[in-house]
């Protein structure tokens, strides 16, 4: 069995990471495996943890009350999900899950902010990858507005 920081250092978010950063990083994980259809979190709950996707895919989705479950994206190998563990009140604002059989390395939360907290350099390394990540979801989201939304091209 392969050790989770060895597993991180091949995850593209975390590649490059010092290797005593990995090692501190990977005492805060798990390795973990969801079927397809399982919810890895759900809107509304507490935000305890993040995940690195290391095989499968997850669906980021939204509950429309006239529509039901809506995808607003779909992420894959090498990409994490959840962030709101990271800001108060530390609550789902989406549901996550398991388009098919996924297996990812999970974070605790908690343990993490601690652990960026007591290493300002750890935790500035980590807020330049997330807030890279959240910059681009939401690009990626306004493409996908702009499909949907954006003026008929005239033919």
């Amino acid at each position: 069995m392969e050790a989770i920081d060895d597993l991180l250092s091949r995850h593209a978010f975390f590649e490059g990471f010092k290797p005593d950063y990995l090692a501190l990083i990977a005492g805060c994980a798990q390795n973990m495996h969801f079927d397809a259809g399982a919810y890895l979190f759900r809107e509304g709950t507490p935000a305890d943890r993040f995940f690195a996707i290391r095989g499968g895919s997850i669906a980021i989705e939204t509950y429309v009350p006239s529509r039901g479950p809506v995808v607003l994206q779909t992420c894959g190998e090498g990409e994490i999900v959840g962030w709101s563990w990271l800001f108060p009140p530390y609550i789902w604002q989406f549901d996550a899950r398991a388009r098919e059989g996924v297996r990812v390395t999970a974070f605790d939360g908690a343990c993490l902010r601690t652990k960026c907290d007591a290493d300002p350099a750890l935790g500035y390394e980590f807020m330049k990858r997330l807030t890279r990540l959240v910059s681009s979801r939401l690009e990626a989201t306004r493409r996908q507005l702009l499909d949907v939304y954006g003026p008929a091209v005239a033919g």
